[in-house]
């Protein structure tokens, strides 16, 4: 038995493929559904127990020590 995942959604019954549709007349088929996503509208926040307490150590764009003093080039 060979498995085959497609993406679909599921609106009034009615499946709607996303992408690939599968070639078959006929096939039985378990549907798992996924929960909608909650809009990510909120800013995260840190824990109470670490805000504040992190600090930038060196720039955020280039790295802190030289290309030539990394351990994985060598």
């Amino acid at each position: 038995m060979m498995l085959k995942s497609y993406e679909a959604i599921l609106e009034n019954g009615q499946m709607i493929w996303v992408a690939d549709q599968p070639n078959v007349e006929s096939a039985r088929v378990i549907v798992t559904i996924l929960e909608a996503e909650a809009p990510r509208s909120q800013r995260r926040t840190a824990a109470p127990a670490i805000a504040g307490q992190g600090r930038t150590v060196g720039d955020l764009v280039s790295p802190i020590v030289d290309e030539q003093d990394w351990e994985c080039l060598k």
